[in-house]
């Protein structure tokens, strides 16, 4: 396992440096001089000069790249463009709290995902599974902006029951009670493409376990069902779980961008959102990194649980 362990870890590290190419490469080559666009169409050639030499676009490509690759690697993010301060003091602070939405959106998924999955599969064809699987179907195909808007309006607009806006109320200067009220919507919202998923792949692994020989075999010898499904049916389908889990991570991780501006929530993609409109370069290339460190990461965690449970795929 420890072997394992180490090969994924550095078989990331090319596809880091390459997705930090990629993400200079897609910020470098946006139509228009970012110099121009900071300063205004009625700027002088010299301040346009003058801008363009203090951001080192007057510099080739590859040296702008391997300047800018340099600073990510000690640490060095920039200094925002719009804000005049340093980009990390502003972008962590947002990463956290997009990560305590995309593990809200987690948490819901994987236990409404599994028990709607293992209560379906459990009784297939009956009514529950009909209903929840129908339902299922219309969640993994419902855009995630469109539900958010409609869970805004539905719970907090028409009934008032949820805060629609922020991630606590300042009167109560950030109290977890108020975090967590502020974090429903959003998270369910985020949650619902990943939860149709799980819950679809969960209902259709416990049916073909059922299904397999040696479950029909533990029946025949007369073991309980309950013993059945708990120690030899579910675990034989808690690897796949694990697995379509942290995939979906990198899908929840998105969707939470897109909800975090339809519900202001103070995290990464509103953040990003502000600086793709105000041309801040250096926030934006480091907000899109983080996204792509996390997804990787994600990916390599979820490799090393899967391999953990199915020793098979260590080789």
């Amino acid at each position: 396992m420890l072997s394992y362990a180490i090969k994924r870890i550095l078989a990331i590290i090319p596809i880091l440096f390459g997705v930090s190419f990629l993400v200079f490469s897609i910020v470098y080559l946006i139509p228009g001089d970012p110099a121009v666009k900071i300063l205004g169409q009625a700027a002088t050639e010299e301040s346009v000069a003058a801008l363009r030499q203090d951001l080192g676009l007057d510099k080739p490509f590859f040296t702008q790249y391997g300047i800018w690759l340099g600073h990510m690697l000690t640490g060095d993010l920039g200094t925002s463009i719009t804000m005049r301060v340093p980009v990390d003091t502003v972008l962590l602070p947002k990463l956290l709290n997009t990560l305590i939405l995309t593990a809200g959106s987690l948490a819901v998924c994987i236990i409404g995902g599994v028990l709607i999955g293992l209560f379906a599969g459990l009784k297939p064809y009956s009514w529950f599974d009909r209903v929840s699987m129908f339902f299922a179907q219309f969640g993994a195909n419902v855009p995630v902006f469109w539900l958010a808007i409609m869970l805004m309006w539905i719970f907090s607009i028409q009934f008032g029951w949820l805060p629609a806006f922020g991630m606590y109320d300042m009167r109560t200067d950030g109290s977890i009670l108020s975090v967590l009220q502020h974090l429903i919507l959003p998270s369910i919202a985020a949650a619902t493409v990943s939860l149709a998923v799980i819950a679809r792949l969960t209902r259709s692994s416990l049916i073909d376990a059922f299904n397999s020989d040696y479950i029909k075999t533990f029946r025949a010898y007369g073991i309980s069902e309950k013993k059945i499904v708990v120690k030899h049916a579910f675990r034989n389908i808690l690897s796949p779980i694990i697995n379509m889990t942290g995939l979906q991570v990198g899908s929840l991780l998105g969707g939470a961008l897109f909800v975090e501006v339809v519900f202001s929530w103070p995290g990464l993609g509103s953040q990003l959102y502000a600086s793709i409109t105000g041309q801040d370069l250096p926030m934006v290339q480091a907000g899109v990194l983080f996204i792509a460190i996390s997804f990787v990461l994600v990916n390599l965690i979820n490799d090393l649980l899967v391999a953990a449970l199915n020793p098979r795929l260590k080789h």
